[in-house]
């Protein structure tokens, strides 16, 4: 809820300063997060409550659903949040990292710009 409530206040506050356009991405990324934490949060409870409280094989087979649910719903959100899939973070900074070249010119001393050496 409070992720909600930090999503509607910025909102309101981005409309007043930018516009709408841009202030519904920056809103929709927050709305997504907190719902995501939300999920963990159900995780975790679920895990405690199968584990501590009555650690049936039954309750532990209904806890790996739930799992299986949640960790779908949270890939899900967060391809929807980002534009991308999870495991492509990696390849995304990288290409975003500018490639340092060397200098071809200082380098190669000969008039056609290759080393033929």
């Amino acid at each position: 809820m409070a992720g909600a409530v930090a999503a509607i206040f910025l909102f309101v506050s981005r409309v007043r300063a930018c516009g709408i356009q841009a202030a519904y991405q920056p809103v929709r990324a927050v709305l997504g997060r907190s719902i995501l934490l939300g999920l963990e949060f159900l995780v975790a409870g679920d895990i405690l409550k199968s584990l501590v409280i009555n650690p049936s094989l039954d309750d532990l087979l209904v806890l790996a659903g739930l799992i299986l649910v949640r960790t779908f719903l949270s890939v899900s959100l967060g391809v929807e949040i980002n534009g991308h899939w999870p495991w492509q973070e990696t390849a995304i900074a990288a290409r975003a990292q500018p490639v340092a070249r060397p200098n071809n010119r200082a380098k190669n001393n000969q008039p056609g710009g290759r080393d033929e050496g």
